[in-house]
């Protein structure tokens, strides 16, 4: 079924708060998607698609087309150029946009192979470097992130298109600190030498001479303030990325950080 927006009535003003507004948000239970890879891997990747938007006056593209009739959904909304251009967070607003709904979250959604390499992230604070570190834990093998503290929301359309298409891959669920803990416990005694390994910028254990080829969860913290001190109790061991002796830079970026880390996992489980 389709239907026509006219105006900037309540259902359009529904698509605006979808992008803005977090807590409207997941009251919804739906959040927006924009961009042809986010869209194919929502689908590919089985996300239940609620609405596409497209423009009235405009020729769709053949694989427009295809999504709009092939993709199962509750209801398809036929907008003007200009009420499309409103919602898209593109200068040349996009052909085809999407409601998808969430997912149950919970970290009993990630999945516990053989040899599982988990990705905490402690309170987010930039929109960007989560949906960067979503596409690092996609391309390097990561099994789930897990997001803790008050941060950026997971579901935000920033998030999202960062991500290029990884968010609808990477499990990734928000928990309580006293849910990590539990978690960490079964892990621990699921997995023989299950091991916490967090970062610092001080100067600690370089990470190139940690062993992460076995069971594994990699702790990241906030951009300005780094882990929580909780979390930090809670590692194993801290490790630094060692910087050139003439630089004048004493971290990475949060997002840079995470995947040198996850490469070193990677390339260290390829090698074992």
């Amino acid at each position: 079924m389709t239907q026509d927006i006219y105006s900037r009535g309540a259902e359009f003003q529904k698509f605006q708060v979808l992008k803005t507004n977090r807590n409207k948000r997941h009251r919804y239970g739906e959040f927006f998607v924009e961009g042809v890879r986010n869209l194919n891997q929502a689908v590919e990747n089985g996300w239940e698609i609620a609405s596409f938007l497209f423009p009235r006056e405009r020729e769709l593209s053949g694989w427009a087309k295809d999504m709009l009739s092939q993709v199962k959904t509750q209801v398809n909304y036929r907008l003007s150029r200009e009420l499309l251009e409103e919602l898209s967070g593109k200068e040349e607003s996009s052909e085809l946009l999407a409601v998808v709904k969430m997912r149950a979250g919970g970290l009993s959604a990630l999945p516990q192979r053989e040899n599982p390499l988990f990705v905490l992230f402690d309170r987010p604070s930039n929109r960007g470097n989560l949906g960067t570190l979503l596409r690092s834990c996609d391309g390097l093998g990561a099994d789930g992130l897990i997001l803790t503290g008050h941060g950026v929301d997971l579901y935000d359309s920033e998030v999202v298109t960062a991500s290029m298409g990884s968010f609808f891959r990477i499990p990734a669920v928000q928990a309580e600190n006293r849910e990590v803990a539990e978690f960490l416990e079964q892990l621990r005694e699921k997995y023989p030498g299950f091991l916490t390994v967090g970062t610092t910028a001080h100067r600690e254990r370089p990470l190139f001479t940690q062993n992460l080829s076995g069971p594994v969860m990699l702790f990241l913290g906030n951009e300005t303030e780094g882990l929580s001190y909780a979390f930090k109790q809670s590692c194993d061991v801290l490790c630094t990325i060692p910087m050139a002796e003439s630089s004048s830079a004493s971290s990475f970026n949060v997002a840079c950080a995470g995947t040198v880390l996850l490469y070193e996992a990677a390339r260290q489980r390829a090698g074992a």
